[in-house]
């Protein structure tokens, strides 16, 4: 038998070329389904990977208890002298996070862009940001430093640029990376100078503070909400911004699928078609091999093979060219959870290359699948005279 298989899959698939038109209907097909959800699926990835790599497991976020993100959050400078004297807490940064409308590159459009103001402690606490182009801003004066995607996005974020929000004029002096984290999407300036642009007098939205073990965490947010004088809680980075990105990448998943799952249907029936009508010119061809004692099997799963074929070169294309066109493609996207716009980068992952094959081996087994089975069927002598 799996002499007779390989004997009529290799016959079969030498005959491709000769059915060059309606094979390449199957490949195009497929192609089509499988780069636009590996596209749409890159996307997902690409945002959450942004906010994924923002945290650190040595990190953890203090919000005002009840808040779910830093827009929502809210503190004193009370707060911030109690959280800083508990043990177990390294460098603690307090931050004001606002935003402010900035209009967006090659549009007409302005987007929410996250305003930080910061201490210096902030860049011990995360060591990954690094200015990368200009110089830190000084101490009390209207001086901003950007990420280098926000830089890239938005209007008048370049280094030596003077900007106006907040009735405010400010200088944008740097230029910084962290390693294609989300603050890579946001404006960094001096936290007196925000909160007094910004009208917060001395308030804060959120702490960063860096752990002496990742361990300690549970223990830390029990401690401080046990604490009377605090209405705070503590909670991991990666967990916070793992919340963050569950919405978005969630939506974006599900539109992708479903208009794959819609050019599925279009891409079943094409390789239905093509096929049933490979099958339908090879009538007597079968016929005479079922004739000289070539089984049913061989015949349903050398068509098999055909197809499957067919599919995997039209996935391997189809992945291919969304890798070409997408991958670390920049785009940005709103982020509810913060009220602000998330610059990132498209991000095709063998992972979701792997998607992309699979679906098109299964679109390939369906389509092959039916055709192979009316092949196996066909009486030996009808389908010799060419009555099918």
């Amino acid at each position: 038998m799996l002499d007779q298989i390989r004997e009529v899959t290799w016959m079969n698939l030498c005959n491709v070329p000769s059915r060059l038109g309606s094979s390449a209907v199957i490949i195009v097909g497929i192609a089509g389904v499988v780069a636009v959800l590996t596209g749409l699926l890159s996307m997902a990835t690409g945002f959450s990977s942004a906010l994924e790599n923002t945290s650190d497991p040595n990190r953890a976020l203090i919000l005002r208890d009840g808040g779910t993100g830093e827009m929502q959050s809210g503190m004193g400078i009370d707060d911030y002298n109690i959280v800083s004297q508990l043990e177990g807490l390294g460098a603690v940064s307090g931050e004001l996070y606002v935003v402010a409308d900035i209009p967006k590159k090659g549009t007409n459009t302005s987007a929410n862009v996250v305003i930080r103001g910061v201490e210096q402690s902030a860049f011990e606490v995360r060591p990954e940001v690094e200015i990368v182009a200009g110089r830190m801003f000084e101490p009390g004066r209207g001086e901003l430093i950007a990420g280098s995607k926000a830089m890239a996005m938005f209007v008048g974020l370049e280094v030596g640029n003077r900007i106006n929000f907040r009735d405010s004029e400010w200088t944008v002096v740097g230029m910084f990376k962290s390693g294609g984290s989300a603050y890579e999407s946001e404006v960094w300036t001096d936290l007196p100078i925000a909160q007094a642009a910004f009208r917060r007098g001395g308030s804060l939205t959120s702490m960063r503070v860096l752990l002496d073990d990742p361990g300690l965490a549970e223990a830390l947010d029990e401690q401080i909400k046990a604490d009377p004088r605090l209405d705070l809680t503590l909670q991991t980075e990666s967990g916070f911004y793992k919340a963050q990105s569950q919405e978005r990448a969630a939506l974006i998943n599900t539109f992708g699928y479903s208009v794959a799952f819609i050019m599925a249907i279009g891409a079943v029936f094409a390789a239905l078609n093509t096929m049933y009508t490979a099958v339908s010119t090879r009538t007597v061809e079968i016929a005479t091999l079922r004739a000289l004692g070539f089984g049913s099997m061989p015949i349903v799963v050398s068509v098999m093979i055909e197809s499957l074929t067919l599919a995997l070169m039209g996935g391997v294309i189809g992945g291919a060219l969304t890798y070409v066109a997408f991958d670390g493609y920049t785009a940005s996207t709103l982020n509810n959870a913060s009220f602000s716009q998330v610059v990132f980068d498209f991000a095709v992952t063998p992972a979701l290359m792997q998607v992309g094959i699979s679906w098109a081996l299964v679109l390939g087994m369906i389509g092959g699948l039916f055709p192979a089975v009316r092949a196996a069927r066909l009486p030996i002598t009808r389908a010799l005279m060419g009555d099918e």
